[in-house]
């Protein structure tokens, strides 16, 4: 793993040592390999590296929002390998951190963590989970914000528009949610698809009818992944034979 000079702070200096020490070269090619990644690995299982920064933060608390803050920044943009940018998302994601610090005034941050990250491991947890909650939590700032964001030329934050409801279920604003759809309707990237037959899908277990409806009215513009997707699980319950 390569030595870097730049200044550290406490926890990434913890993460980084654990990391040389767990590291399994075999392993970290075929994670970059099969993540398609530029940044390297240092190739620890998912289990291993979430027990890695559990300890590592609790060994290491945190005083107030700007350290936090300045904390997730140098895991994520000083990181040698993907796994360091895994745990700046964990550490934005701390249940007592998050709940103090993880308010609107940190989308400046979530944002560049998706434009940069701009692949669906970093994105799909920072929307599901950190956007997700601020949606929750903040209603009547964050849906305008994401309405932009449903909008924006750069897919990826479109995509976390689209996913920002997934966990929702039956507090689904279901207008939202065709809004953000609308916004990537007729983009032609698998990721972009992808991403409205999955939150159709998860909609569809709340609201069947409602998604039947919409992929019928939308069917001429809807792609087939989306289609399929957003009715995978209707047409296993037979309330549909996904003809849309």
């Amino acid at each position: 793993m390569p030595r870097r000079v730049t200044s550290s702070t406490p926890i990434r200096a913890a993460i980084t040592q654990e990391l040389r020490t767990l590291a399994n070269p075999e392993r970290a090619a075929q994670q970059q390999a099969y993540m398609k990644s530029t940044m390297p690995y240092a190739g620890l299982t998912a289990p291993t590296l979430r027990s890695v920064s559990k300890a590592v933060f609790k060994a290491h608390p945190l005083e107030d929002a700007s350290i936090w803050q300045s904390t997730i920044e140098d895991l994520w943009r000083n990181a040698e390998v993907r796994e360091l940018r895994y745990c700046a998302i964990d550490l934005l994601l701390v249940p007592r951190y998050r709940k103090l610090w993880l308010t609107p005034e940190r989308l400046g941050l979530i944002r560049e963590m998706i434009e940069t990250g701009a692949w669906w491991d970093f994105v799909d947890n920072l929307a599901s989970n950190a956007v997700g909650d601020l949606l929750r939590r903040y209603p009547d700032t964050m849906f305008p914000e994401l309405t932009q964001w449903a909008r924006d030329p750069h897919l990826w934050v479109r995509r976390t528009a689209i996913l920002a409801q997934l966990k929702f279920n039956t507090h689904t604003n279901q207008t939202f949610l065709f809004e953000a759809i609308e916004g990537s309707i007729d983009d032609r990237d698998f990721f972009a698809r992808k991403a409205i037959g999955w939150a159709l899908r998860q909609y569809s277990r709340t609201a069947p009818d409602a998604v039947i409806d919409y992929i019928e009215r939308n069917k001429s513009r809807l792609s087939p992944l989306s289609k399929r997707e957003g009715l995978r699980i209707l047409v296993k319950q037979g309330m549909t034979d996904g003809s849309a």
